[in-house]
């Protein structure tokens, strides 16, 4: 009985003890991937195609003047072909502003009609990008059209693009705000002007017509009606009657190439086909070749530029030849000629003359130019002559850096500024920078009188 006392209590400890034990760890199961269902690929969606140059200007209605146009020249396939072509297109308001009648005339000439109508167009994809990069671009008319960029606005010749980059399968159209007509050669745009009447007279009379009708590309610094008006009078008949004069001071308006207005001002002097250089200067916002202000510039032609000049340009003569022509050096002419220095000083130089003018010589005492004008005197009259005269081309802003200088007759000049006034020795320097073709003149009060 005790025995199965025991027994029992084991058993009861037993259990109490298997209930309070952990429970065992289960096996790890393998769990099933989750099952993805496929799907299909999206198949790529196609751009829609670009209409070509012709459909688009047809499709967006401002342009219906020009798609006539395009019909009535045979054109409309052309802009519908492979390109690439850009378009500089003008719209109907564009049409508008030529004067009445020009566009029902152009649609019955149809050979003009196709030439203005090429000349808005240039070969090849030309984005806006790279339209404002250029100075200028071939049309597939053959002549130039001028790019140039204002304030921010970009413009075709005198036309404004008003929007750009409308891309089409076959190139990329430009809208602009004014027809494009093809530019004349020099001598038709200068005719067709009708201020430069003179001009055009003169240019005939020398033969150069032809010349400046030809390919080029020139440069034209144009005088108009008015500068020729300004010349003294008979002058313009004179030369109409001497061509060989005449040719020389026309060919000196002429520069090669065409330099539009923003190299012009970048450059100090450039060289004219009539041999000498012409000099530019800058005063006060303006420009001015020689004393010639330019009143306008680039008119664009198909063989060149245009620039309008106030001033009729001409080519500057020797030392002699200009104290000769100005009228007041007769004495200073009559002693260089007396003196056998006229040769020398028409030379190739350049010399640096100090030149006084026939005041300055009537201010010496009474009877001393007489007297220097002896034979026996020539000697004294030549260092005179010599004492004005520096070897170089000393323009008055050298002279003024200057405190003395040496004379070609060996001796010095004091030269000195005093209230704003330069003076050569007890000399007033009254006119600086007469520029001639083998030195300068500065224009002195007094004669120079060589030290004892």
């Amino acid at each position: 009985m005790k025995r199965l006392s025991i027994f029992s209590i084991f058993i009861v400890t037993a259990l109490i003890l298997a209930a309070c034990a952990p429970a065992p760890t289960p096996a790890p199961t393998q769990v099933p991937p989750p099952t993805v269902e496929p799907t299909a690929e999206p198949m790529p969606t196609e751009a829609p195609a670009l209409p070509d140059i012709a459909s688009i200007a047809v499709e967006d209605g401002r342009f219906t003047t020009l798609v006539a146009a395009l019909d009535a020249a045979g054109l409309v396939e052309t802009l519908m072909g492979e390109g690439p072509f850009t378009v500089f297109a003008p719209t109907d308001d564009a049409f508008a502003k030529l004067p009445e009648g020009t566009v029902e005339a152009l649609l019955e000439d149809t050979d003009t009609l196709s030439s203005i109508l090429l000349y808005h167009v240039v070969a090849g994809n030309v984005m806006a990008a790279d339209v404002v990069e250029l100075s200028s671009a071939t049309t597939v008319n053959g002549s130039d059209v001028m790019v140039t960029v204002k304030d921010g606005n970009v413009f075709i010749n005198d036309a404004q693009v008003i929007l750009t980059d409308i891309e089409a399968s076959n190139g990329v159209i430009h809208v602009i705000d004014t027809v494009l007509l093809p530019p004349g050669n020099i001598v038709e745009t200068a005719v067709a002007d009708g201020r430069f009447t003179t001009l055009v007279a003169a240019v005939q009379a020398a033969d150069l017509a032809e010349t400046l009708s030809g390919e080029g590309l020139f440069t034209v610094f144009a005088p108009t009606d008015d500068a020729f008006a300004k010349l003294p009078a008979g002058t313009v008949e004179a030369l109409l009657a001497d061509t060989t004069a005449l040719t020389d001071i026309l060919l000196y308006h002429v520069a090669e190439g065409r330099v539009m207005a923003a190299d012009v001002v970048e450059m100090e002097k450039f060289a004219t086909l009539q041999g000498q250089e012409i000099m530019v200067k800058q005063d006060m916002g303006k420009v001015y070749l020689n004393d010639a202000e330019v009143i306008i510039t680039d008119i664009f032609t198909s063989n060149g530029v245009i620039h309008v000049i106030d001033t009729v340009l001409m080519p500057p003569m020797d030392l002699v030849e200009t104290a000769v022509a100005d009228g007041r050096f007769t004495t200073l002419a009559a002693a260089l000629e007396a003196a056998d220095l006229i040769e020398t000083l028409q030379g190739e130089g350049p010399f640096t003359v100090f030149a006084p003018t026939d005041e300055a010589f009537a201010k010496l005492p009474a009877g001393t130019v007489e007297s220097l004008l002896k034979p026996e005197n020539l000697e004294q009259l030549t260092n005179i002559l010599l004492y004005h005269v520096v070897a170089g081309n000393v323009m008055a802003e050298d002279v003024v850096n200057l405190t003395e200088a040496e004379m070609v007759s060996g001796e010095m000049v004091k030269i000195e500024v005093k209230d704003g006034k330069v003076y050569v020795n007890d000399a007033q320097v009254i006119i600086t920078d007469i520029e001639t073709s083998n030195g300068v003149i500065h224009v002195i009060d007094s004669v120079l009188l060589p030290p004892q």
